[in-house]
């Protein structure tokens, strides 16, 4: 699986290196042209990766035209590469046909990160004249802070006092609700969001993750990119997510950012 991933991120950013290069005429930076200097930038991501996504904001020092030293922060959700949704149908004499909420059956937890650290950008490149891109690359390394939340479902047990009638019941995994907890026909849906808040577990870490940048657009003081390459979150412990499949302490992901933001 870890091959799988290292060789599909490669290609990605293979093919987009070409296809940008075959597109576009990309120019060393002009002796000698008069132009504005820029010594800091402000960023913000949106992170699609393949067991998750996270929204960052990044502050950098443009310490020359082609390299940026920048810290940054993001905020984020991390899931098991097995979880899938899916909801039931139930029918009942008095209430006929209903559909239960979306669940992930064998879920336990909910994984949050806050990842926060130090990168590094250098471009190749600066943009031609017209209809161009830079090229560059980049790196981060730093702290993740993760928190776990465990998954409630909205299960369906018979109450005694209404003459053995079915009734929903609100509950967490234990060894003691397990026969309940995985029975797909007993599981009414997942519970709301509120459910588990009192109950969140820290659990740090860190992270690291490099990739292939693509910066395009007319005006210099503005910054419009896309990213992509290989991230991996790893924990200090096993992070319990499912009772269902093995859980793991590292999580390594192929990633797309889309990044805008300005220079000053």
């Amino acid at each position: 699986m870890v091959y799988t991933r290292f060789t599909l991120a490669a290609v990605i950013i293979c093919l987009v290196s070409t296809l940008a290069v075959s597109q576009y005429t990309i120019l060393p930076k002009p002796i000698g042209e008069e132009s504005l200097v820029y010594e800091t930038e402000r960023v913000f991501h949106i992170r699609a990766h393949s067991n998750g996504f996270s929204l960052g904001y990044s502050v950098g020092e443009i310490q020359t035209w082609y390299k940026t030293k920048y810290f940054y922060f993001d905020l984020g959700s991390l899931k098991n590469s097995k979880e899938y949704s899916q909801n039931f149908r139930f029918f009942s004499s008095t209430l006929g046909a209903e559909s239960s909420r979306s669940f992930i059956y064998g879920k336990i937890n909910r994984l949050y990160a806050l990842r926060a650290g130090i990168g590094n950008k250098r471009f190749f490149s600066e943009k031609a004249r017209r209809k161009s891109i830079i090229v560059g690359m980049n790196y981060e390394y730093g702290f993740t802070l993760g928190a776990l939340k465990p998954y409630y479902l909205k299960l369906k047990r018979e109450d005694i006092d209404r003459g053995g009638l079915a009734s929903n019941s609100t509950e967490k995994y234990s060894e003691e609700n397990a026969d309940v907890f995985l029975d797909e026909t007993r599981i009414f849906g997942g519970a709301e969001f509120r459910y588990g808040l009192d109950e969140i577990k820290l659990k740090p870490g860190f992270h690291g993750k490099f990739g292939a940048n693509f910066s395009w657009g007319n005006q210099d003081n503005l910054i419009k990119a896309l990213e992509v390459g290989l991230m991996a979150d790893v924990f200090l412990s096993k992070v319990p997510l499912m009772v269902t499949e093995q859980n793991k302490q590292y999580f390594l992901n192929v990633y797309l950012t889309l990044q805008f933001g300005k220079r000053s």
